[in-house]
């Protein structure tokens, strides 16, 4: 017997290794518990912040909606149901605002979406300085919205000092002109003015989000497809621009929601006149003009509720793009 087990060990034969243990016992559910507890317990208090500082004042503006509560007319604050809702829907200034606001909006975004695709396609390809010219055109949606509308109310939209009738002055007089135009854009179009000025600032954030879906095309399909003969034409209309079409409607819900809430370059450069009032400004009106605290509250809860729609569509887009992403 002990011949044979030195045979064994010394043609290099191992023992036989032990069953494995079994596995523990899943903890019990108090354990669970109070483990779950331990792993949120650090983030009560972000959440309590959020929703004092987020959710109570829309609960406030919601109950305020519901009263008929004026500042001019104090003795005459009650509960009146959906009246304000009606009030804001059937008025004339109101339905104006809101076309406004969709021209305003729509506008905007198909713009910026069609010069940030151009820019993002441009961007795409190497050249030298790439680096620095990414970041030179991102520098425009960086600016402080109320800082941007004042550089083109006063430093380009000026007809006496701006710098679009400076560029007409100039080029008069290449032709030996002595009195070329000066025109007032911001009294001539008003709205126009509000968009060129909306377009320039978000521009970069559409080319920013294009140019990722850019970066993440399978250049191996495509560098096949080139070798079979197609154009470049043909690469982007049957493989670049389905691919960027999450990214498009991506950048068209973000700008959306923004866009739709926009109050600074509508009060810096038109002050809401000449017919470019938007919801935003005309709730600002309502409250702190009119003192009519009831309708304003009932027409900023309408917009959250669109708002609140857009963003639903937006975050499906990002978690279809997620899933999209992690399927390679």
């Amino acid at each position: 017997m002990s011949t044979t087990l030195e045979t064994s060990r010394g043609r290099g034969q191992q023992p036989p290794t032990p069953p494995p243990a079994p596995p523990s016992p899943p903890p019990s559910g108090a354990l669970r518990r109070s483990a779950d507890w331990a792993r949120r317990a650090p983030l009560l208090p972000a959440l309590v912040f959020t929703i004092i500082v987020t959710q109570l004042p829309f609960v406030v503006t919601l109950i305020v909606s519901f009263m008929d509560w004026n500042a001019y007319y104090p003795d005459e604050r009650g509960f009146t149901g959906l009246d304000n809702y009606a009030s804001v829907l059937t008025d004339v200034n109101m339905r104006q605002a809101i076309r406004t606001t969709v021209i305003l909006t729509v506008v905007v975004v198909l713009v910026s979406l069609l010069l940030g695709m151009v820019i993002a396609l441009l961007l795409d390809r190497k050249f030298r300085g790439r680096g620095a010219v990414r970041t030179m055109m991102i520098t425009p949606f960086l600016i402080v919205p109320v800082a941007a509308a004042l550089l083109w109310k006063h430093a380009l939209f000026n007809p006496e000092y701006g710098l679009l009738n400076g560029t007409l002055t100039w080029i008069w007089g290449l032709f030996g002109s002595d009195n070329p135009p000066q025109p007032d854009w911001i009294s001539t179009a008003p709205l126009v003015s509000i968009e060129v000025a909306l377009i320039w600032q978000w521009t970069p954030f559409m080319m920013l989000i294009l140019l990722a879906g850019l970066q993440s095309r399978p250049l191996d399909v495509i560098e096949a497809a080139r070798i079979d003969g197609a154009s470049s034409w043909q690469i982007f209309r049957y493989m670049t621009f389905p691919h960027l079409r999450r990214y498009l409607e991506l950048g068209a819900l973000l700008g959306s929601i923004y866009i739709v809430q926009n109050f600074d370059h509508v009060f810096t450069i038109t002050s809401g006149g000449l017919g470019t009032a938007n919801l935003p400004y005309v709730i600002y009106q309502t409250f702190y003009q009119a003192h009519d605290y009831g309708r304003a509250s009932a027409a900023g809860v309408l917009v959250v509720i669109g708002t609140i729609i857009i963003a639903t569509l937006a975050l499906r887009t990002v978690s279809t793009l997620f899933q999209e992403e992690n399927a390679r």
